[in-house]
């Protein structure tokens, strides 16, 4: 058995992490490796963090796309895997194309990822979501929820969608983003300006994003556009990134010089 209390023993996700424990115990006491469903980027970093520095279990995370922010995380034991191996091993993942018309009324990943939710699919379904203009939305499901989500109708905003599930090399994916360094001199740490600046969205358009609640502060939600940010915090909004701040210096005009880090 693991040791499960020490391995617990301030997490921030408790409950999420010990499901994750129990599967890593099945694992080792099957010798079947076990996926878990999608798992959002702050479980999966814990979870590395933990479960991945012990000796006894291996742990290996594919979310469909190499940049996927959700995550499936295989779990097994260490000494099943073939290290002369390089093909890392597949989560069972699908594609899943939202069409509708989203001219009148544009919408964010949030928004379709709540649609697919009242349409029946989980949470713990469903992988990366990303826009694609007007005309919807593609998105990523565990191929067990294939059959929930094929040629059914749903309904994001006030747009009615067709989904329909295609294999992963039918998807367009989003563009791949190198990280890139950048500063900027902003009159406040808020987090509209220098997400803002940061992301590359006008101030109003920031505000309107975090008060919908689209804008995660370490993860967290935040709906505050005047919360301010510190050195190491991390800024992530669906569709464009994360953002990373690196330093932040008082300028002799009582304003800030801010070197970040975009995802």
């Amino acid at each position: 058995m693991l040791p499960r209390d020490t391995l617990l023993k301030g997490s921030r996700r408790p409950q999420d992490l010990a499901a994750l424990i129990d599967l890593a115990e099945q694992a080792l006491r099957t010798w079947e490796p076990c996926w878990s469903t999608f798992v959002d980027a702050e479980l999966k970093e814990e979870a590395e963090a933990r479960l991945g520095a012990l000796s006894e279990v291996n742990l290996w995370a594919d979310g469909g796309w190499p940049q996927a922010e959700r995550c499936r995380l295989l779990l097994r034991r260490a000494d099943q895997v073939d290290l002369a191996d390089a093909a890392p091993p597949l989560a069972e993942v699908c594609g899943l194309v939202v069409s509708g018309n989203f001219l009148f009324d544009p919408a964010e990943p949030a928004d379709v990822r709540q649609g697919l939710r009242q349409a029946g699919l989980l949470e713990s379904d469903l992988g990366d979501v990303w826009m694609r203009g007007d005309r919807g939305a593609q998105a990523l499901i565990r191929q067990e929820a294939a059959p929930l989500a094929d040629q059914r109708e749903a309904q994001v905003r006030s747009v009615p969608v067709q989904l329909q599930v295609v294999p992963l090399e039918q998807l367009q994916w989003p563009a791949t983003r190198t990280p890139k360094q950048l500063s900027s001199v902003e009159a406040s740490l808020r987090l509209d300006a220098v997400a803002s600046a940061g992301l590359g969205l006008s101030r109003s358009r920031m505000a309107d994003l975090i008060r919908q609640g689209a804008v995660r502060v370490n993860w967290q939600v935040t709906t505050s556009p005047s919360k301010e940010l510190r050195c190491g915090d991390r800024v992530r909004l669906d569709g464009r990134g994360e953002l990373e701040i690196l330093e932040i210096q008082p300028t002799k005009r009582d304003r800030w010089r801010l070197v970040m880090q975009r995802r």
